[in-house]
């Protein structure tokens, strides 16, 4: 950057696409606050998740570290971690191909949770951990599926869910795949009864379907009646699946009264499921994130 001869260095970093890069004139600026803008499903989002994914910490220690000193700091309510088995040790990546590293990845895992649940509790704040399926080699009995990382995670996580697919969303003309529907089991739980189920439907390019999951859940309270038709009290929903969900994205106030009700239900009245209550911040939550710059 030049100013009557006179020159300045901007740091910068890259966005995940070298033609955007190349227009920026080497990427996004360091310290710098970036628009995008435009019409809906332009690219957006897609393109911010890419600029994230530039900007990884370098090694397993170094996120798990990051994430420690977020949680400590009571400025954010949740924290998602994706995923385990891509947490690669420090000594793994310095390392030559072909070394042994036994355990190291399962060593970080014990030596992070120990530090970290304490911190979490402490903060009211939440610690998702994402993770993949591994097979154990020569398992002729039993199930032969283990979850990366060790089990330092299996001890320490209050909730376990396991999600599957189990089948595929055809279109209204059945020509092409527009989702799927998945079931979570709850394997874990130190908070309600485990070993219990849901199923919902993630469509592609929305996400799970909460109307859908809505209905469902008024169908399993009886909030609502299923019969040839879905009815709610004086409400006649529609004739089928499909019709009802139509009818209540067209009745949002209708669909926002059903799901407390649910809630309601679910809960006996004690309270509402999921209910998001905002933790409180602590005076120097900005300086904890100019230390991690």
């Amino acid at each position: 950057m030049k100013l009557c001869g006179i020159s300045a260095f901007i740091e910068t970093f890259p966005s995940g696409c070298l033609t955007l890069d190349f227009a920026l004139g080497g990427g996004l600026p360091r310290g710098r606050i970036v628009e995008i803008y435009g019409p809906e499903s332009s690219g957006k989002t897609t393109l911010a998740l890419h600029a994230i994914a530039e900007v990884q910490p370098d090694n397993g220690e170094m996120a798990l570290e990051i994430a420690d000193r977020m949680c400590r700091s009571g400025a954010v309510d949740l924290i998602c971690i994706d995923s385990v088995s891509a947490l690669t040790p420090r000594a793994e990546i310095e390392g030559e191909i072909g070394m042994q590293q036994m355990g190291l990845q399962a060593r970080l895992m014990s030596q992070a949770l120990r530090k970290m649940s304490g911190n979490a509790s402490k903060a009211g704040c939440t610690l998702v951990f994402l993770n993949q399926i591994r097979y154990k080699i020569g398992v002729y009995y039993g199930n032969p599926e283990v979850t990366s990382g060790g089990i330092a995670l299996k001890f320490f996580a209050s909730v376990r869910l396991e999600i599957r697919p189990i089948g595929k969303i055809k279109s209204v003309k059945g020509d092409e795949d527009v989702g799927l529907k998945v079931r979570v089991r709850v394997q874990k739980s130190k908070v309600s009864r485990p070993y219990k189920q849901a199923e919902f439907e993630i469509i592609f390019g929305e996400g799970v379907s909460k109307l859908g999951c809505v209905l469902d859940c008024a169908e399993m309270t009886d909030v609502l009646k299923k019969g040839a038709w879905y009815s709610y009290g004086d409400h006649r929903l529609g004739q089928g699946r499909d019709k009802a969900l139509h009818y209540l994205k067209e009745n949002p106030l209708l669909s926002e009264e059903i799901e407390k009700k649910v809630r309601l239900a679910v809960t006996d009245g004690i309270g509402q499921v999921g209910s998001y209550v905002k933790s409180s911040m602590q005076p120097d939550d900005e300086d904890m994130f100019q230390e991690l710059q």
